[in-house]
């Protein structure tokens, strides 16, 4: 199971636009060889930004992959002028992993 959501964020304004600044966000992972009761990282006291082992979207993606079974290096799209390793973002965050 892969629960991501936007919880936590509190509005604020910055100059003359108003909005939401958020650099830290909330996931829960649970089965598929996740680790059980397990905590990852940490964001500042009020969740704005991740001060403790922060990883990206892109890692989400490559761990939640992996655990499908699928090697997100491979999946990545090849152009005319790109190779696969230009857009391949992220790492498998082995740590969470049972």
């Amino acid at each position: 199971m892969v629960w991501v959501t936007e919880f936590g964020r509190m509005r604020h304004s910055k100059g003359a636009t108003a909005g939401t600044t958020i650099r830290g966000l909330h996931v829960g992972l649970a089965g598929a060889g996740v680790k059980r009761a397990f905590s990852y990282g940490a964001t500042d006291d009020f969740g704005h930004i991740a001060i403790d082992k922060p990883s990206s979207i892109y890692d989400l993606h490559a761990t939640v992959l992996h655990l499908l079974g699928l090697n997100h290096e491979r999946l990545a799209s090849t152009t005319r002028h790109r190779t696969p390793a230009h857009d391949v973002h992220g790492h498998v965050l082995t740590e969470i992993l049972s």
